[in-house]
């Protein structure tokens, strides 16, 4: 790659043989020059604008601003694989019930390359931060929720799908005290269904 004489230039390679080229001292909000195919990986700590589109193509702008919003609303930086997944947890606005191994699955119908441990460790990162939150319906069996308000959930026993029960209907006038020593951290409320 030729470079202007007199210019420090500090390149990274990236992902799918692309190569940005970003002149040393540039600052926060420079738009970057694109030189091989389009696939980026972003990096939120440098804060340079380019277009994001390379990170999955089938996503709007909308729908990526969402997802980077969600991310550094939390201050986590939105890298290609959390893009990718929070793509596929709430790009469309909407709220998802999810296990490891099914947004694991839904990422690699997508096209991603993300291990399941990543996914694993993905989720427990977006938990620790707030965006969502952890619903244990048996010992072993445990589901993600975006939706971040105390909630109840139905859980269909015959299909094991979680999905949220009207909050309005339910009433809890009175919780036991908590042991000397201990506080009540969380209520969760899963109603078990199986058909007639």
């Amino acid at each position: 790659m030729s470079r202007p004489p007199g210019r420090r230039f500090l390149t990274s390679a990236l992902s799918g043989g692309c190569i940005i080229a970003v002149r040393a001292g540039a600052r926060p909000g420079l738009t970057l020059r694109l030189i091989g195919e389009s696939r980026l990986k972003f990096r939120a700590e440098t804060r340079y604008s380019f277009p994001m589109t390379g990170v999955d193509p089938t996503m709007s702008q909308d729908d990526l601003a969402r997802c980077t919003a969600w991310l550094t609303g939390a201050n986590l930086r939105p890298t290609r694989q959390r893009l990718a997944l929070a793509a596929l947890l709430v790009g469309d606005g909407e709220h998802r019930h999810v296990t490891a191994e099914s947004l694991h699955a839904s990422s690699c119908a997508a096209g991603h390359s993300v291990s399941l441990a990543t996914v694993y460790n993905t989720l427990r990162a977006f938990c620790e931060a707030g965006l969502m939150q952890e619903v244990t319906v048996e010992g072993s069996k445990t589901y993600f929720d975006t939706r971040m308000d105390d909630h109840p959930h139905f859980y269909w026993e015959d299909t094991g799908r979680l999905v949220d029960a009207p909050k309005e209907e339910l009433e809890i006038s009175r919780l036991p005290s908590a042991p000397p020593g201990a506080e009540i951290a969380s209520v969760d409320v899963v109603l078990r269904l199986r058909r007639k």
